[in-house]
């Protein structure tokens, strides 16, 4: 079964859209949550990451990735075994 991902981002953000566009173009389902227009979803990334910064994934509610780029997710995803 795959992991459930989540994408923490905000619009503006050059290291969300390349994280969007890498996870789309490899056929992963996520759900997008654009902390910049919902506060709630704000504070549920920053306890779960402990700390603020944007894009930050988080696979299964217990496997979290934040503030990296295209090459440390591609990392991440394999590690964890995380399979489109």
């Amino acid at each position: 079964m795959p992991s459930e991902l989540k994408l923490y981002s905000r619009e503006w953000c050059s290291w969300c859209i390349d994280a969007k566009e890498f996870l789309t173009e490899r056929g992963y389902k996520f759900v997008e949550i654009d902390v910049g227009q919902d506060r709630q979803a704000y504070e549920e990334m920053k306890s779960l990451s402990e700390q603020t910064y944007v894009p930050t994934l988080v696979a299964d509610e217990d496997k979290v990735l934040a503030n990296f780029d295209t090459d440390q997710l591609q990392k991440f995803l394999h590690e964890h075994g995380i399979d489109p």
